[in-house]
């Protein structure tokens, strides 16, 4: 890394730049899209110190909101199962559209950076205020695989174990609705 530039600054870098390239990655194979996603699985798992930032806005970054807006667009392409587990879930969410596996895989990576970082995201969500004031308080875990992204969330904290469990009911609704599942009402949460 050159010499005057933080790890975290590095690592936003990379992924907006990863996820700009991810169409380009999907049309041109699975495979350059596979290297994309481990270089930022790579990235975001490093475990050096970083600086705690400050809120992204409703949305995040822009290469946040591109992603979401890509993942909202396609939602139907998505499937995704989730599973209580104690102090939390397990989750997988997948696709058979490579470039979409790709975009799907970007985004788990850019969310757990920032959460690393302490960058909030808040997106009309009351579990992710929650989630981001208490990163340190829950363990997170995703691998990549060639359809997507299996997830593992965990908090020996009952508040934070809720946040965990609602968050990923959130995140299946957007699997199933789309869009409107964030905008029905003004929250993710709404029926």
């Amino acid at each position: 890394m050159p010499t005057g530039i933080s790890r975290a600054t590095a690592l936003r870098t990379l992924i907006s730049y990863a996820v700009a390239a991810l169409g380009a990655a999907g049309a041109a194979g699975h495979a350059r899209a596979s290297g994309f996603g481990k270089l930022l699985r790579a990235a975001a798992a490093t475990s050096a110190a970083r600086p705690r930032l400050t809120n992204a806005g409703m949305m995040g970054t822009p290469a946040d909101m591109s992603a979401y807006m890509e993942l909202f667009d396609r939602h139907s392409e998505l499937r995704r199962t989730v599973k209580a587990i104690p102090g939390g879930v397990r989750t997988l969410t997948e696709s058979d559209a490579p470039e979409l596996v790709a975009q799907l895989q970007a985004h788990v990576a850019s969310m757990y950076a920032h959460l690393e970082n302490g960058l909030d995201v808040t997106c009309m969500s009351p579990s992710l205020p929650v989630l981001f004031r208490h990163a340190a308080g829950y363990r997170r875990q995703f691998t990549f695989t060639k359809k997507g992204v299996p997830v593992m969330e965990t908090s020996s904290h009952p508040r934070i174990a809720e946040a965990i469990r609602t968050h990923a009911r959130e995140v299946t609704r957007f699997v199933h609705e789309g869009m409107p599942a964030m905008m029905n009402g003004g929250s993710m949460m709404s029926r």
